[in-house]
């Protein structure tokens, strides 16, 4: 594939998970009851990790649309996606409804398997690769 079609490619998805993330961070300010429904015990403080959770969302939902942003904010959402998994894992393991619904396991695996897929997306928009290939500098000293 050309670069002209990857780059392509990169700004369509980029916008098309940017804003699903804007409108659920937004979510979080306007019903954050089942958010923080979810958030583990052992945090503490669940409204303070619904509203930074959702603020975070925001701003990696715009900052991957946006190119000059779209690897830093794209290498942090999928930092962002690992570290807010536990949550969805309390929600598993201890049987919490989201929005009035409580998840089969199969929904779980889903979720589980639709974060993964995530993080793979957010890598590859971060281009996250780029320059580990880089050949180092060779200083050779001839005296």
């Amino acid at each position: 594939m050309s670069n002209l079609v990857l780059h392509r490619i990169r700004i369509v998805l980029a916008i098309a998970l940017g804003i699903p993330f804007i409108m659920i961070g937004v979510e979080h300010f306007l019903r954050p009851a089942p958010f923080d429904a979810i958030v583990p015990v052992y945090l503490g403080f669940p409204r303070f990790w619904t509203l930074a959770s959702g603020i975070t969302e925001v701003l990696l939902g715009i900052g991957i649309m946006l190119p000059p942003c779209r690897r830093l904010a794209a290498l942090c959402l999928a930092v962002f996606l690992m570290c807010v998994y536990p949550a969805n894992l309390n929600m598993w393991l201890n049987d919490i409804p989201f929005n009035g619904h409580v998840l089969s396991h199969k929904a779980h695996l889903l979720r589980l398997f639709i974060q993964l897929l995530l993080i793979c997306l957010a890598l590859w928009l971060a281009d996250w690769r780029k320059g580990s290939t880089r050949k180092a500098a060779v200083i050779t000293n001839e005296d």
